[in-house]
């Protein structure tokens, strides 16, 4: 197979499917913005068929550089925009300000809290079992809310 084949319209067009199909298997938005390219340079090299290999293969590094650079800081930039309910899918995050009972003493800085209907790994001062607590924190890396005790013993929350 020479150069001529791998970079004929079929050849774009099933570059930038496999492209695609691996954007959909490894998620990060930078194989579709390559994939697009290649289809994009299978439909111009459908239009011209004679253009050569090498011209082709410039007018994709061009098209991918445009694409990338161009079109992903915009897409990008519209999906990192601020929402009304930042922590919508950081569950820990949106835990920050509830209140619980400690189901399982806090020991050593550690144990269990119930916080509405789920029970949490918690860090925080040791504290008996049946104690109020306030989430004042999250820590991500060991999926733990950081607790305090409440000093007036007001509810579940």
């Amino acid at each position: 197979m020479g150069l001529e084949e791998i970079f004929s319209t079929y050849g774009w067009w099933i570059a930038g499917m496999l492209l695609l199909i691996g954007e959909v298997l490894i998620p990060g938005i930078f194989l579709l913005w390559l994939g697009l390219a290649a289809l994009a340079m299978g439909v111009i090299t459908w239009l011209f068929p004679l253009l050569p290999w090498y011209w082709a293969l410039a007018l994709y590094a061009v098209i991918a550089a445009a694409l990338v650079f161009g079109l992903r800081p915009m897409i990008t930039r519209d999906l990192e925009q601020e929402t009304e309910n930042p922590n919508l899918n950081r569950r820990l995050h949106s835990m920050i300000g509830r209140t619980g009972r400690i189901t399982d003493a806090v020991v050593d800085g550690h144990g269990r809290a119930r916080i509405g209907d789920t029970e949490w790994r918690v860090q925080g001062e040791d504290m008996a079992v049946g104690t109020h607590v306030r989430v004042v924190g999250v820590d991500d890396k060991a999926l733990t809310l950081k607790v305090v005790a409440l000093a007036n013993e007001d509810g579940d929350g």
